[in-house]
């Protein structure tokens, strides 16, 4: 038997369950992928709570908590400012409200580069404390040290290539990665080094689909796309966009819905009825029983 937890709707508190255990691991996601192919595409989506852990849980194979929190929850210009302890606290939620998905949280920068002792330090920090399965760093061949450092240790890593955004300032911006023959030789050897390097996973971001298309099918490991190809073993986007919780809207990102005209109606006839003292009604305030 495993403690996990259940959030209760009621109180929006999470109380520890015990049941058995049916979370994914990281075996299971590489079982995925068999002979170079994955028939059914792996779904990964970001969550940074545990209510949106709930939620998406059910419908996810993976749940990445993101260092894009940065920006989508705390309004940061970009991921370089987020730290170590913003990531386990909200990689410690996710857990909490998920069951059935594999939980891996992002390093922040800063938290890994320097050599392989300190990204054990970090990444074994963050899994003791939010009991996640998995942690996801970026960077190719010059991280393949590293990532054999920490598989070798009994720590699953998820490799990033292509445009990675920590590495923004060094790219230039956040335009599509591998135009250039260089530039695309370049993104094929990290995908490969980090494969080699024992990565369970990566995720390709923001590449010519050509070569993610090539990069997929000359891994043995899953290859999840973010503006890459439908052709790659799954897919990842981050929540708050699927949801239409920006008004800009990435060339990668399909919109599912409009939350953010959901929330903004809501407010208004709340706030309206607030000002002509409709709300609350009798329904909503205490009253002595007759």
């Amino acid at each position: 038997m495993s403690t996990t937890f259940t959030l209760d709707t009621s109180t929006s508190r999470a109380n520890p369950t015990p049941a058995p255990m049916k979370r994914l691991t990281v075996p299971a996601i590489q079982r995925r992928k068999v002979e170079g192919k994955t028939d059914e595409p792996l779904v990964m989506l970001t969550a940074y709570t545990a209510r949106q852990a709930q939620l998406l849980d059910p419908h996810c194979d993976m749940l990445l908590v993101g260092d894009s929190l940065g920006q989508v929850i705390y309004g940061l210009p970009s991921t370089l400012p987020v730290t170590l302890d913003m990531m386990i606290a909200h990689g410690a939620a996710v857990v909490r409200g998920s069951y059935h998905s594999l939980v891996l949280v992002d390093m922040p920068f800063g938290s890994y580069e320097a050599s392989p002792a300190q990204a054990f330090a970090s990444a074994s920090r963050v899994m003791a404390e939010t009991g996640c399965a998995a942690v996801k760093l970026e960077g190719g061949q010059a991280m393949a040290d590293t990532i054999a450092f920490l598989t070798q240790r009994g720590i699953p890593v998820m490799a990033h290539v292509g445009l990675t955004p920590q590495a923004v300032n060094a790219l230039g911006g956040y335009g599509a990665r591998g135009k250039s023959q260089e530039e695309h030789a370049k993104i094929m050897d990290d995908a490969r080094a980090v494969a080699s390097a024992g990565a369970f996973a990566v995720v390709l971001e923001g590449v010519l689909e050509d070569l993610a298309v090539a990069i997929t099918d000359s891994l043995d490991i899953p290859v999840i796309g973010i503006g890459a190809s439908a052709h790659c073993d799954g897919q990842v986007l981050v929540a708050e966009d699927m949801l239409g919780m920006f008004e800009r809207v990435p060339r990668f990102v399909k919109r599912y819905e409009n939350i953010a005209e959901t929330i903004s109606n809501a407010a208004e006839r709340y706030a309206a009825e607030v000002r002509d003292r409709s709300f609350p009604t009798a329904d909503q305030v205490y009253r002595p029983k007759k």
